[in-house]
């Protein structure tokens, strides 16, 4: 012990926090996520649709964002460095509605997607890019009059990731580019694990 105008320190206990801290960063190091194998999530956000639902006479715009959820699985190959995977799941993006004009539109919208990811594993933290196609649906309504459309589509996204061991947390920017609308996209946070 050191005593110091009556303080009392006890250099030993110092000493074991230091070490006690230090292996601990050590092991949170080396322990980096799972890199390969089977994965499952889901995730929740929110989600935009913007069409041009006027005419050429009377312009109107439907910009409107929900609640919006996500469940997918895929397989990530075992590769150094680089992300590979391949990715399929099923988005909701919610049912948003709105008064345009004095027009009452809502829109109901949920598809089936499949990607290839590709991106790159720093440590527990990674950053990928993703594309494939989004099989659709979307039904709704223009004041009371009810409408159904469906169809196939290119599907992007960027994302990022951070987690330890099997269990990741993943932000990620999805577009969907749907013909005939002008922005139908989904921002969402996931819990993926790796088996």
């Amino acid at each position: 012990m050191i005593n110091y105008f009556g303080i009392e320190k006890r250099q030993a206990g110092s000493a074991g926090v230091v070490l006690l801290v230090a292996a601990a960063m050590l092991l949170l190091s080396t322990e980096s996520k799972a890199d390969s194998g089977l994965y499952l999530g889901a995730g929740v956000g929110s989600a935009g649709i913007e069409i041009d639902v006027g005419t050429p006479i009377v312009p109107m715009s439907f910009d409107e964002s929900d609640f919006a959820w996500k469940a997918f699985a895929g397989y990530n190959f075992d590769l150094p460095v680089v992300k590979l995977a391949i990715e399929g799941g099923y988005a909701n993006l919610g049912g948003p509605s709105a008064d345009v004009l004095g027009t009452v539109i809502e829109i109901e919208a949920d598809g089936i997607a499949a990607y290839g990811v590709v991106g790159f594993d720093l440590g527990p933290v990674g950053v990928f890019g993703k594309y494939g196609v989004i099989s659709w649906d979307a039904e709704g309504s223009i004041d009371g009059l009810g409408f159904s459309d469906d169809g196939s589509d290119p599907a992007y996204g960027i994302g990022a990731e951070i987690g330890l061991s099997s269990v990741s947390i993943r932000a990620e920017y999805e577009i969907f580019d749907i013909e005939d609308s002008d922005d139908i996209s989904m921002i969402s946070a996931s819990i993926v694990w790796t088996f």
